[in-house]
């Protein structure tokens, strides 16, 4: 058993195999097998009651594209609520709220998130008005399913979570955290191609190396992301 407070993320998509991926490798991979969280991939497909499990249909009102019928998901829905109470269920969808590293550090926070993927045109808007609490997006842009933006979703959460990462600190000066973009790192050797790492950065003052990172950090985010300054920081409400 973790030592660690854990996390139970249970994810609805018609295409559990597209995420079997980001879970089965690097830090999500530790922290499952940490025992720091656990993540249920459910095919929506299992839902579907008739004989070619169909689990989508066309949209009233005519037009292109599917849209994913509101049974088999409120069959879904009802059977993982009534074993678990969810801080959030969230539906990843372009028409909702940006994902920010503060709604991240928000989530990050919960015990039980479900998170259903979108596919084709989207799921019925009976399910997102009787279900949903939460609706995310990744970007002002279209995907093809909900499937990549709740691996996106997901891997910015877990990191949060106290034990994830070997260096707990390491989340706390990620970009964005602070409203800043991180500042320019460097590694190994000195010198490369005539180009120098930064006196400051190897003269071992640490308060020096603080300032010059904090100076930078802001320096960044003028030139980059000017947007972010004046937002305030923190766990903003989302």
């Amino acid at each position: 058993m973790s030592k660690y407070l854990t996390m139970r993320i249970d994810i609805i998509t018609v295409l559990p195999e597209l995420l079997e991926s980001p879970f089965g490798a690097s830090i999500l991979k530790r922290a499952i097998d940490k025992g720091i969280v656990t993540v249920n991939l459910h095919n929506l497909r299992d839902y579907a009651t008739s004989r070619y499990k169909q689990v989508d249909d066309y949209a009233f009102g005519g037009g292109a594209g599917m849209v994913l019928m509101p049974e088999p998901l409120d069959r879904c829905l009802e059977d993982l609520t009534s074993q678990c109470t969810y801080d959030e269920i969230i539906y990843m969808t372009p028409d909702g709220e940006t994902l920010k590293q503060s709604m991240a550090n928000r989530l990050s926070l919960y015990s039980n998130l479900l998170i259903i993927c979108g596919h084709y045109k989207g799921i019925d808007q009976r399910i997102r008005d009787h279900w949903v609490t939460k609706e995310i997006s990744i970007g002002d842009y279209v995907l093809s399913g909900g499937e990549l933006g709740a691996a996106v979703l997901c891997d910015a959460v877990i990191r949060l979570i106290p034990g994830v990462l070997n260096d707990e600190t390491s989340a706390l000066t990620d970009t964005f955290q602070d409203n800043l973009l991180a500042p320019p790192v460097y590694t190994r050797p000195r010198d490369f191609k005539g180009m120098h790492v930064p006196e400051v950065l190897t003269s071992g003052d640490f308060k020096k190396i603080e300032s010059w990172r904090e100076e930078q950090a802001l320096e960044r985010t003028r030139e980059r992301r000017p947007d972010l300054l004046e937002d305030p920081p923190g766990l903003k409400s989302d």
